[in-house]
């Protein structure tokens, strides 16, 4: 299946997941998988949030980020990828000086 994510419109979702800022989201979603794509703008976060039935990956495509997963920080920057296991919880702060744009996929265990 192809997701044609340029096709999409962005919905803005201010201070998202209790963050602080502007995200905008292309996403695509089924019962167990949602697949996004998202810009993080300049000083703005994603909140802290427990994945208590779902694992994340995100993959950093431009920018940079900080990530906090169960109390370890982590630098990532374009080319890494944040894992983050059912069960632990995390958050994202845009730590540029540009737009973060980050694809995620989340799963449903």
């Amino acid at each position: 299946m192809k997701i044609e994510f340029d096709e999409m419109s962005e919905t803005l979702i201010p201070e998202f997941r209790g963050g602080k800022g502007e995200l905008f989201l292309k996403k695509y979603e089924e019962e167990n998988v949602k697949i996004m794509r998202s810009r993080l703008t300049a000083g703005s976060s994603i909140g802290k949030h427990k994945h208590t039935d779902d694992s994340e990956i995100i993959y950093i495509v431009s920018g940079e980020a900080e990530a906090l997963c169960d109390g370890k920080k982590e630098t990532l920057f374009k080319g890494s990828v944040h894992y983050c296991p059912r069960g632990s919880e995390h958050s994202i702060v845009n730590a540029g000086k540009t737009d973060l744009e980050m694809f995620a996929v989340v799963i449903k265990d």
